[in-house]
This record gives C-alpha cells, sequence and structure tokens, in this order.
C-alpha cells in the first residue's frame, strides 16, 4: 500500500473506468487522474496495482474516500479495507474531522466505523462531480459518514 505515482496514472484510470463501464462509480479521464494525483493510494500484489482508493478534500472539516476499486480477483482479501483505512488514516492527519463516501456497498464502510446517512446532509458542493453521472438526479447510491475522532 502506498501513494501513487505519475507511472500509475494509467492502471488507475484502467482500474476505475473498468467498474464505471459498469454503472458503479463515475468515469475518470487521465487528465482527471494526472490532476487528482495526489489524492490517490494503490494497493499493490507482486508489483501489480490490484486496488486504488482516493481522499478528495471538500472542505476544512470534509473529505471524501472516492474511487475505490478493486479487481475481481482481488475482492474479498481485504484491499479494499486497507485503502480505505489509509484514507482514513490521512484525513487525520489533516485535522479533517469527516469523511464521508457514496457507495454501492455500504457494508464494507460500516465494517470500518461509517454510519449511513441521507445524501442531503451534505453540501451541494459534492454533487459538482455527480453532473457526470448518467444517473444524476436519481442517485441510487448510499451516503456514508463517519466522524474522526482526535482531528
Amino acid at each position: 500500500l502506498r501513494k501513487a505515482k505519475i507511472s500509475d496514472a494509467k492502471e488507475i484510470q484502467t482500474l476505475v473506468n473498468h467498474y464505471a463501464q459498469q454503472g458503479e462509480m463515475l468515469p475518470l479521464s487521465l487528465s482527471e487522474v494526472y490532476e487528482g494525483l495526489r489524492d490517490f493510494y494503490v494497493f499493490e500484489d507482486n508489483e501489480e496495482i490490484v486496488g486504488v482508493c482516493a481522499l478528495h478534500i471538500n472542505w476544512e472539516d470534509l473529505a471524501e474516500i472516492r474511487s475505490l476499486a478493486v479487481k475481481e480477483e482481488n475482492s474479498s482479501k481485504g484491499v479494499g479495507s486497507e485503502l480505505a483505512r489509509a484514507c482514513l488514516e490521512e484525513a487525520r492527519e489533516l485535522s479533517i474531522s469527516r469523511v464521508f463516501a457514496l457507495t454501492y456497498r455500504p457494508e464494507l464502510f460500516g465494517k470500518l466505523g461509517f454510519q449511513g446517512i441521507d445524501k442531503s446532509l451534505l453540501p451541494q458542493k459534492i454533487w459538482q462531480d455527480c453532473l457526470k453521472c448518467i444517473k444524476f438526479p436519481d442517485c441510487d447510491e448510499e451516503a456514508v459518514l463517519i466522524e474522526l475522532k482526535d482531528s
């Protein structure tokens, strides 16, 4: 598990867009990956990237875990949880007190201490990215939030 490097950008895009094609997350252009590269963590197994995840800062007290994607053959091995934990640790280091995610897998986030919330409780600014989604404005993802201690 490590922070992403420039050389990881195309693999990050490929993995995220695999799930985007299935309607499970928003697609990313290569330009968007490069612009947000510092947000990303990658999980490697035998020098192959098998999982990615990003912590995106929204405001002084709010960040989002996004683009959490794990290769299907590596699912159910804890890779997604490890990536999400790395994002939470970074949020704590940055003194961010709340982290949310929009997800089709709330059970994964529930194991990490997230609670389900009504999406309307999130600031409207976070919906900017949702405009790219074919499901907008009828989002069927679940919103989850964790309040971090010692932030």
